[in-house]
């Protein structure tokens, strides 16, 4: 819906300025073009940038209660507002609006910080308590909307993106050593720091408040702890039961003032949700697909199936290496960190194209980690069901033995690539290495040791520390463990990837499948319902096939898939690792100069694929010129033979 930002000096005489408000405000305008809204008081400044969805003529921010006691900036939507706006109002409140901001402030009348147990929805927003001299502010239960906070003590930035926080006065963009090694593992940061030293995230269903004494106090209102169901319950009952609560949450989500349309993929998951909001709409809906000139890597063919399944009026572009390159400093800058995952960048060209015709999209983000869509779930119940036999069996010297055998490189590099998944492969007494260095690191622990420079090795952190502290928080069975897991950390980072690149070409994404009342049920649904062999996300393909073509309920996840291995095997390469070995990349000293030229051989000799290790450099070092050396990029820096391709793909289809 929009974008925020303030300033609080907590108990101190300092007035906000309004300037240095309005600045932090501008970096956000591509989050709400049509309109901001400032209220600024003594100590402490509100902003906003609005996206108009709900509400088009009065619901503009900041808004205040009646007696303007209270005043709140918010971005997001809350889906359920009307029932609990006709619930306050028998208790006396008076709304002067139809936004649903207007009910977040009558709820905090009426329960205080509980509010937030009302709300079902994507939201981020901050309330500034006159009367309490206090500020409080909320994240939405999963992580949906971003909240990003600077607190010494004295002074508390906050704002939808950290560049507001970067442009406040006095506030250098700096680098936070310690979460180095986690970054080059994962590619993102799974706590509540970011990359910027000093500038950490609101987690995920918790609030912050922060008192006239200046007292910081953050605490969780939400956590995904339902237990699985024990009782025996038929598989039929979990297939009703989802199929009616996605189908009233996609009703829920399609709540919009303006035009509305869906991604889609042609997948599963952006199928479902496509053909339930043909359903419910009744009507044909709009629909929004991206591929590449690389056929093979292009999903493009599976979205025509499905839009012509539905009758939808189908859109497409195409988007090229030179494009994809070209775009790569402006969308890292959209983004604040580095980009985790290329498929980023083909996010934020269909979010481009389908700003043409709408305001609001859905999409169907977030049934993998809820149902357990992702290969890497029945990989890992089977390798740990053949570990323990595998450990029982064999002495750890001889396990010792086979896993550098593995690593060696005298295997051909593609038994090689599938023995180093499986439990041969992987330590199975460390958690670490059998799932995380698995599935996810482009460089372990063990590969960084090669990689950094000693110094960064000293202060770059524990690669593994936030996620283990959520897998050991988890509970239940271990698809249940590595479900959860997942939702408190890789789900997040996509979540962010969602908001950040549709946020940039001003269009808001919704998530039906993260309604935070289905993602409960999902979790009281025991294993043996989800996975089926090496196949998951068989509660979603059963309550949905009547409204799909078999072909799409049946094939297989391609996962958003990028051209990046091809575009490596080209001149692009050499570029890149010069780039990489330039004296002002050496000079940052993270890196050692060997290895990277190691990594770039031993890609080029096919001795093993580092196009992930590769990736992961390159966002480091654009990150580091755009926020450290303030390379800053232009909005108008993607190259303009991308518009044009998408103009002309959409008028042909149209």
């Amino acid at each position: 819906m929009c974008g925020i930002c303030g300033i609080l000096y907590p108990g101190a005489s300092q007035n906000v300025d309004r300037n240095t408000l309005a600045t932090m405000n501008r970096q956000i305008v591509h989050r709400g073009p049509d309109d901001d809204g400032f209220f600024v008081e003594g100590n402490v400044g509100l902003a906003m940038r609005r996206l108009s969805i709900i509400d088009l003529k009065t619901g503009h921010q900041p808004l205040s209660n009646e007696d303007e006691s209270l005043w709140i900036i918010f971005n997001g939507e809350i889906y359920n507002h009307t029932e609990l706006r006709a619930e306050l109002e028998t208790r006396g409140h008076r709304y002067r609006t139809r936004s649903d901001t207007e009910t977040i402030v009558h709820l905090y009348e009426q329960y205080g910080r509980d509010c937030v147990k009302y709300l079902r929805g994507m939201f981020a927003f901050a309330i500034w308590d006159r009367r309490r001299k206090t500020l409080f502010a909320a994240r939405d239960h999963l992580g949906i909307k971003p909240f990003y906070y600077r607190y010494d003590g004295k002074t508390l930035l906050f704002g939808s993106e950290i560049k507001t926080i970067l442009s406040y006065p006095g506030v250098r963009a700096e680098l936070d050593p310690g979460v180095l090694a986690e970054y080059l593992a994962f590619g993102y940061l799974a706590g509540s720091h970011t990359m910027f030293a000093g500038i950490d995230k609101l987690p995920p269903g918790h609030t912050l408040e922060v008192d006239a004494a200046g007292q910081l106090k953050i605490e969780c209102y939400w956590d995904l702890t339902v237990p699985v169901d024990e009782e025996f319950r038929p598989r039929e009952y979990y297939v009703k039961s989802y199929r009616e609560l996605l189908e009233s949450c996609v009703s829920s989500h399609l709540m919009s003032d303006v035009p509305l349309g869906v991604f889609l993929s042609g997948g599963l998951d952006s199928s479902a949700i496509a053909a339930l909001t043909t359903k419910i709409r009744r009507e044909p809906i709009e629909t929004f697909s991206v591929g590449y000139e690389e056929e093979s890597f292009s999903e493009l063919p599976y979205a025509r199936q499905m839009a012509q399944h539905i009758g939808s009026r189908h859109h497409e572009v195409r988007l090229n290496r030179q494009e994809f390159f070209a775009a790569l400093p402006t969308l890292i800058w959209h983004e604040d960190e580095p980009i985790v995952w290329p498929s980023s960048v083909s996010l934020y060209f269909v979010a481009k194209l389908a700003r043409e015709r709408v305001k609001v999209v859905l999409t169907g983000e977030g049934s993998d980690e809820t149902l357990g869509g992702y290969m890497r779930y029945a990989w890992t119940l089977a390798n740990s069901r053949m570990d323990r036999v595998y450990r029982l069996l064999t002495p750890a010297f001889f396990r010792q033995w086979m896993r550098n055998g593995i690593g060696s490189g005298v295997l051909p590099s593609g038994l090689r690539r599938k023995l180093e998944h499986t439990f041969f492969g992987r330590d199975g007494a460390s958690w670490p290495s059998f799932y995380f260095d698995n599935f996810y690191s482009a460089f372990s622990a063990a590969e960084q040791g090669e990689l950094l420079t000693p110094r960064a090795r000293e202060l770059g952190g524990n690669a593994y520390a936030s996620s283990m502290d959520y897998w050991d928080k988890s509970s239940g069975d271990l698809l249940h463990q590595l479900l959860c897991t997942d939702i408190h950390t890789y789900m997040v980072e996509l979540l962010m990837k969602q908001d950040q690149m549709s946020m940039a070409a001003s269009i808001e994404s919704r998530v039906p499948f993260l309604d935070h009342v289905l993602v409960e049920f999902t979790a009281r649904i025991p294993s043996r319902y989800l996975i089926q062999g090496l196949s998951g996300k068989h509660i979603l393909k059963l309550a949905v096939k009547d409204l799909l073509p078999h072909s799409i309920v049946s094939r297989r996840k391609m996962g958003f898939p990028t051209p990046w291995a091809n575009w490596l095997a080209g001149p692009q390469l050499d570029d890149l690792q010069s780039m990489l070995l330039e004296p002002r990349t050496l000079e940052r000293g993270l890196i050692e100069r060997d290895a990277v030229r190691r990594l770039f051989s031993e890609h080029r000799s096919g001795r093993r694929d580092d196009g992930d290790r590769i990736w992961r450099l390159l966002n480091l070092e654009i990150w580091q010129r755009v926020f450290l050396d303030g390379e800053l990029p232009t909005t108008e820096s993607i190259p303009a033979r991308a518009a044009v391709a998408i103009t002309n793909t959409q008028s042909s289809r149209t």
